[in-house]
């Protein structure tokens, strides 16, 4: 039955890769993976030896032995717990999707890209690999990555060409994301799990995760979709700007960045100080909506500056901006996030991924239980790292939290860091802003393949070394 698990979502998998082949959407298969994975599951629970528990990081005791009844029990628990995980995410997302329609409701990202003067393909990149790489630190990966494809689409109109700018964000915004607390899910995880304090995170990783994102741009800046300027036609905008366009970009961005702090004072999760940030925007886009229809009316009467007002007033027409903010949502990715994350789910319980992260302690003998200096420990983290790419990079260290049992700051908690974060940028499917992205810009798996995971593996190859390097140094 684990065969035919295997096999079920090695199939779901190619059909999610070769989603432009195939002419259906990835999140039919990733739905259908996801079922199909967890029926097996619990058709063939009675003959399953192993269970892994992902509250405790470890295998359940005598699991094999044990009657069906309390393996059906065991299974329902263990699936309430990945839907809830899962739903955590699903609904931060939401969150962070809907205040970032509701800044572009107002057009709050042309606040940022008038920002941008340059025209230079080359300086546009290195602008928006930088911003990745200190906004995904802060207001973590996912949400830093959904942020900068929106300006992105206001600045740059060709998509052929906005798509490697994409890429390049993909890399950043992982590396960011590693050397922070609450950059990405896998150091949260390492973070709350008592594995790894936040100044030394940062002290260990900041220098390797930013050679992670540098590398990869500099070697971009001199590839022929990066040369030359950008059009006149980009820059320019018929649209009227809104009055209350800067001041919601602030506000949203503020609320986002609160999120973090939230969780730190009151040890909630962070989807609910999501959503308190949600509600804050949303009372103030309703009263700036209401604000603007009031101002545009006067304008208009008074015959002051009529095209704008009549901006406002057609912006203005919507009942509700939360709600016109809540139909933009690209519900697709949610539903595909779901269908992923549960499939993996659906292995991780097995105890599959657990086997499989231990399988590669053990081809590597030398390794022992300690962190050796001879680079044979630090090729199984390394593989772990490009696992990550291909599988969720979240189980694949869960499991390594159930596997290692060295103390708090260890260099080989920061590795695993390190490597999860960024590893996963080596496939599009292989993290959460490359998923976010590849539905924001429909980019096909295979190009994303052929043109940017080379320079992805050589940020991660050379952060990495880098981090060796410290290692020794310090």
């Amino acid at each position: 039955m684990e065969s035919a698990i295997i096999a079920i979502f090695v199939i779901g998998y190619l059909a999610i890769t070769l989603e432009h082949n195939l002419k259906i959407d990835k999140l039919i298969p990733a739905l259908a993976m996801m079922a199909i994975c967890w029926a097996l599951v619990a058709f063939g629970i009675e003959d399953f030896q192993n269970w892994f528990d992902s509250g405790a990081h470890s295998l359940v005791e005598n699991f094999g032995s044990m009657p069906s009844e309390e393996k059906m029990h065991i299974m329902e628990e263990s699936l309430l717990h990945h839907l809830g995980k899962t739903a955590e995410i699903l609904v931060f997302l939401l969150g962070a999707m809907t205040i970032v329609e509701i800044i572009d409701y107002f057009d709050g990202f042309a606040t940022i890209k008038d920002f941008i003067k340059t025209r230079s393909k080359v300086r546009v990149l290195w602008i928006f690999s930088f911003l990745a790489f200190v906004l995904s630190a802060i207001i973590d990966n996912l949400t830093a990555t959904i942020v900068l494809i929106s300006i992105l689409q206001k600045i740059i109109s060709d998509r052929n060409t906005r798509i490697w700018y994409v890429g390049l964000i993909i890399i950043a915004a992982n590396a960011g994301g590693a050397w922070s607390p609450i950059g990405d899910v896998t150091t949260t995880m390492l973070w709350i799990g008592n594995k790894v304090s936040t100044g030394k995170l940062i002290g260990y990783l900041f220098i390797p995760s930013l050679l992670c994102m540098i590398v990869p741009t500099l070697i971009a800046s001199f590839l022929e979709p990066f040369k030359g300027n950008l059009p006149d036609e980009d820059a320019k905008s018929d649209k009227k700007s809104h009055r209350f366009g800067p001041t919601m970009l602030y506000l949203g961005l503020s609320a986002i960045i609160f999120v973090p702090i939230f969780k730190v004072v009151t040890h909630l999760p962070p989807y609910v100080g999501m959503m308190l940030s949600l509600a804050v925007v949303a009372i103030f886009a309703e009263l700036y909506s209401n604000t603007k229809f009031s101002m545009s009316s006067v304008a208009a009467n008074e015959g002051y500056d009529h095209e704008g007002a009549q901006a406002d007033a057609a912006l203005s027409a919507h009942h509700s901006p939360v709600h016109h903010s809540l139909s933009k949502i690209e519900l697709p990715s949610i539903l595909f996030f779901l269908g992923i994350l549960m499939a993996v789910a659906a292995l991780e319980s097995l105890g599959l991924l657990f086997g499989f992260a231990d399988w590669l302690k053990m081809a590597t003998p030398q390794m022992g239980t300690e962190m050796t200096a001879d680079g044979v420990s630090d090729l199984v983290v390394m593989l772990l790292g490009v696992g990550s790419a291909v599988i969720d990079n979240v189980p694949l260290v869960a499991a390594s939290l159930g596997m290692f049992t060295e103390p708090l700051d260890h260099e080989l908690w920061h590795f695993i860091a390190f490597a999860a974060g960024t590893g996963g940028s080596m496939l599009i499917i292989g993290s959460a802003a490359g998923v976010v992205a590849m539905g924001m810009e429909k980019i096909d798996f295979f190009w994303y393949l052929k043109k940017i995971s080379w320079l992805a593996l050589a940020g991660f190859l050379v952060g990495s070394i880098s981090f060796m390097i410290m290692r020794t140094l310090f």
